[in-house]
């Protein structure tokens, strides 16, 4: 049996890796962070299956503890800072944890488990201000935000570990995927979860900011998926996760609202203090090399992907009315 170890298991992605990778059979290990309130919501149907190890991207000791006892195959780094809006204000936190957390998770490896494949959460928000589209493997980065920065740092010290101590050490440029799991902070969620209360009556206007930003949405249980595959190949390397399909926050309404036979321009109001210090107009991705090297193809549409998370919400809203 082998086993994994996940960071970020609590997670939307380490939810759904997690138990992907108990239906392949494995033995599944997530660290997790003491606090005086856990949050397991996510992988409460599963928790009997997983063993919880308590650390911390911050913290060295506990990386080395969790990497020598359990001694995994396999390493999915999937925790972060993720909330790009927070690392303005909490840059200083969100470089430790998403970027020179990473610096601690594989010096764990190389010092207590150096056989173990190594997987890191890269992410599209890394492009910035694109130089050309769509953005492949070889695409220049221009980060935009103090997470896509730490991002940056940590994808080029994966592979700076990966050609210096010959880690099979991968990155996942997975551009913007969701589902029911992702957080209400998130702009998915945030509307799908927002129209599901207009729906219901609870409140009647939803409040953005702009409208025109593109990106390539993707459904998260299939990204999982492509991360599991990167660590099965014979040699590492690094993958772009993506559709292919460019749409805007202003189809995301369209399409969410249209679900439940609303018009969103009766609802949507603007307000200037969701709007970024440094915006990321355009961001969509070329899997052509995830297709070619291990056959992955994304197969859920966005507005299929869309209409699920808002019936999602309205059958939460739903169930915590009962």
């Amino acid at each position: 049996m082998k086993r994994a170890l996940i960071t970020g298991i609590t997670g939307q992605d380490g939810s759904y890796l997690a138990e992907f990778l108990l239906d392949k059979g494995y033995d599944v290990y997530g660290i997790v962070r003491r606090s005086s309130i856990e949050k397991y919501d996510r992988i409460s149907h599963i928790q009997d299956k997983v063993t919880l190890v308590h650390g911390d991207l911050t913290d060295q000791s506990s990386l080395d503890e969790a990497t020598k006892t359990i001694q995994p195959d396999e390493v999915y780094n999937l925790a972060s800072q993720s909330f790009v809006p927070t690392s303005w204000n909490q840059p200083v936190l969100t470089a430790d944890v998403t970027g020179v957390g990473v610096t601690r998770i594989l010096e764990a490896v190389r010092r207590h488990s150096p056989e173990a494949k190594f997987y890191q959460a890269s992410s599209s928000e890394m492009y910035g201000r694109v130089i050309e589209t769509p953005q492949t493997e070889n695409t220049r980065f221009h980060p935009r935000s103090p997470y896509a920065v730490a991002k940056v740092f940590a994808h080029h010290l994966t592979v700076n570990y990966r050609e210096s101590y010959s880690l099979f050490a991968c990155s996942g440029i997975l551009f913007n995927h969701e589902s029911p799991r992702r957080g209400f902070d998130f702009v998915t969620r945030k509307v799908s979860h927002g129209v599901a209360k207009i729906k219901a009556g609870l409140i009647n206007e939803l409040k953005m900011g702009n409208l025109d930003s593109v990106r390539d949405w993707g459904y998260a249980p299939e990204y999982v998926e492509a991360m599991w595959l990167m660590l099965q190949q014979s040699e590492p390397d690094d993958y772009v996760i993506a559709t292919g399909k460019p749409h805007s926050i202003q189809d995301l309404l369209e399409n969410a609202f249209g679900s439940v036979d609303l018009n969103w321009k009766d609802y949507v109001t603007f307000d200037p203090k969701f709007l970024r210090p440094a915006e990321v107009d355009l961001l969509v991705g070329d899997f052509t090399k995830a297709r070619d090297k291990f056959g992955w193809v994304p197969k859920t549409n966005f507005a299929s992907m869309v209409e699920l998370m808002v019936r999602s919400d309205i059958d939460l809203l739903a169930n915590n009315k009962r």
